[in-house]
């Protein structure tokens, strides 16, 4: 019993070194800059963090709203007027406002975001994440369902699809200038 009790003191005392460390290097000697990059644990808890965001009733919502060509469509306009200044029209995340967030936007086209489930990205789409730059957009339930629709044909994307994005959402500024001037 006194061997069990002396492990786990010594456990707890490793631990709250660590913390202690990693608290000195990261936040007292290099501050916590969304600038800088991050440590690897740091980034394995973000990333685990966003799996956490959500509920398991969430996890198991199915989507109530039809795959077809006008759902995904509206999902896809939807997208590029609020969703694409951070994400960008293709998905990947590469916009200057995503340059400085961090944890950064995620390319939605890869796993750690395809992998979700319908009700987890619903979720993430209404109610945000903390500690992130995704704020929690609440919005009609038939306009979310749609944004799932579009992310998961992100993959996807066509050169159709991606005019007809800049149409809505030029990523240049110089084209909303020359559009704003006609």
């Amino acid at each position: 019993m006194v061997l069990k009790r002396l492990l786990v003191l010594a456990s707890v005392a490793l631990l709250l070194v660590g913390a202690a460390v990693f608290l000195y290097r990261g936040a007292i000697a290099h501050g916590f800059s969304a600038r800088e990059e991050p440590w690897a644990i740091e980034a394995f808890v973000a990333k685990r963090l966003r799996r956490l965001a959500t509920g398991t009733e969430a996890k198991n919502l199915q989507n109530p709203v039809a795959v077809s060509p006008h759902a995904i469509a509206e999902g896809r306009d939807h997208f590029a007027d609020h969703c694409a200044v951070c994400h960008a029209n293709d998905g990947g995340g590469r916009t200057p406002i995503n340059e400085g967030l961090y944890p950064p936007a995620p390319d939605l086209r890869e796993p750690d975001t395809q992998d979700l489930s319908d009700g987890e990205i619903f979720n993430i789409i209404r109610n945000g994440i903390r500690f992130t730059g995704m704020p929690g957009w609440g919005g009609k339930g038939e306009e979310n369902w749609n944004l799932v629709l579009f992310i998961r044909h992100l993959p996807d994307l066509s050169a159709d699809d991606l005019r007809r994005m800049k149409e809505i959402n030029p990523e240049d500024r110089s084209d909303q200038t020359r559009e704003h001037e006609h």
